[in-house]
């Protein structure tokens, strides 16, 4: 009886055994804490997971330069600073005021085309094109982090903070959301003049001397203080990892509050003239939204939309047109989320001229110097049909002002009779008229890696959150 009581227990304990090597693995450890552990009460035979502070690859950081910069040469030293917060998940990594430096890389050389247009209108030394890189951050706290980085197209220019126009608000909960989404865009504003504050921009004299030297023939290129650059991350940064709590995952799976606004950054870029109706849109979100102080949305969830209305510019100055949405909110663990969004403010740059509807939408505006402009043309075109004979030189000289500047001038003085004044200063006339009122309009282009802040309420047909497939 013994022996038969030994046979059992040791088949009992090789069966317990094989059991053991066939279980499936352990489940994450998000589905394996109830929600009633607190980072006090969590059993010390529970590790915690981590969550890496990466910034990736492809990350655009915003960087202005701190003064302007006289063009000499092919590596020349650049510097500005950081404009826009740099965040991995929810942790501040390179905050505003970070100290860029970076060198130019190129002078691109000017098409004998253009130089000859420019040498007709007095303008011997046509701008070039020119690219930079920055290869190094300097943090507040003297840490130095080397960066290899790409400037991304449309950017390196002076960028200004739009942001759309008060809707028309009712009573109630309406008046209390119209208040909310004014708050939330007056404070992005202060941000983005606030980051800016550090930018040297020239006084009065400095402006007066910069026009006056710009309008002689030959005269020396320069960057503008305040122009920003979209240094876009070839390499990611690592700034270690923190533990990922239960309240950490907890909060990741919650909604966030209907009237939030949250800064993206577009990954899609949009033109009113190539953009079609139902064209996707994405973009990524550059901050995370907390709700106090629980984080909701971490850096890097994804917003996907479409356009949904598009006019390209049309002749006889119409311009551009262009709306998006958001429909869909990712986050980096998979889960999807039905929202509705509007697009509160944008950066754009100061010569676009782009202005926002209540509802998100874009739209080019034509400056208001087009009338002045057209004005003068039209004034010195009857200056110079004014003159008779050739002894009116002021009328002539005129004429040929309007035309092609130097050379106009130059030929107006020299020529025996009027005429050629007269037509000199026709063609200037007709060349203002042709290009602010009957040439194509403007197009609203919104670059890659274009900053934004976006409105978002949850839909209610879908409160719940689906699993990806």
């Amino acid at each position: 009886m013994a022996l038969s009581r030994g046979v059992c227990s040791l088949f009992l304990a090789c069966a317990g055994w094989a059991s053991a090597q066939d279980a499936p693995p352990a489940p994450p450890l998000d589905s394996r804490l109830p929600p009633a552990y607190t980072d006090a009460n969590i059993p010390p035979s529970v590790p915690l997971e981590t969550v890496p502070l990466i910034v990736p690859e492809g990350t655009a950081v915003q960087i202005a330069l701190d003064q302007e910069i006289r063009i000499r040469k092919v590596g020349q030293s650049i510097s500005g600073h950081v404009v826009e917060p740099v965040y991995a998940f929810d942790k501040l990594v390179v905050p505003v005021g970070t100290t860029a430096a970076g060198r130019i890389t190129n002078i691109e050389a000017t098409s004998n085309g253009k130089r000859a247009l420019s040498a007709l209108d007095a303008e011997f030394t046509p701008a070039h094109k020119i690219d930079v890189e920055f290869t190094e951050l300097v943090l507040p706290d003297g840490q130095h982090l080397p960066i290899h980085t790409r400037v991304t197209p449309g950017s390196g220019q002076v960028i200004q903070f739009i942001t759309a126009a008060d809707a028309s608000a009712g009573k109630g909960m309406k008046d209390a959301a119209a208040a909310r989404a004014k708050s939330a865009k007056q404070e992005a504003k202060r941000d983005w003049d606030s980051a800016m504050q550090q930018v040297k921009e020239p006084g009065k004299v400095r402006k007066i001397e910069r026009y006056a030297v710009a309008q002689l023939p030959v005269h020396p290129q320069y960057i503008d203080a305040g122009t920003v650059y979209l240094a876009e991350l070839q390499q990611p940064l690592h700034f270690g990892s923190e533990p990922l709590t239960p309240q950490l995952a907890a909060s990741l799976s919650s909604l966030p509050p209907d009237g939030s606004f949250v800064r993206a950054r577009l990954v899609t870029p949009l033109s009113s003239a190539t953009s079609q109706i139902d064209d996707q849109v994405e973009a990524m979100l550059t901050r995370p939204l907390f709700d106090g102080d629980r984080l909701i949305l971490p850096q890097g969830a994804i917003l996907r939309g479409s356009v949904v209305q598009v006019e390209p510019a049309r002749h006889m100055s119409r311009n551009g047109q262009l709306r998006f949405v958001f429909h869909d909110l990712v986050l980096p663990n998979g889960l999807d989320q039905k929202v509705s969004t509007v697009l509160a403010g944008v950066q754009a740059g100061k010569t676009d001229n782009l202005k926002l509807d209540s509802e998100g939408g874009a739209r080019a505006i034509s400056p208001k110097s087009r009338y002045l402009q057209t004005g003068i043309a039209l004034g010195l075109a009857a200056v110079s049909a004014a003159g008779d004979g050739d002894a009116d030189v002021l009328n002539k000289s005129a004429g040929g002002a309007n035309g092609f500047k130097l050379v106009g001038i130059a030929v107006g003085i020299a020529a025996r009779s009027n005429p050629l004044g007269i037509a000199m200063g026709a063609l200037g006339a007709s060349r203002s008229v042709y290009i602010h009122f009957i040439a194509r309009g403007r197009d609203v282009v919104f670059p890659e890696n274009t900053a934004m802040q976006i409105g978002i309420s949850v839909r209610p047909m879908a409160s719940a959150m689906a699993l990806p497939q």
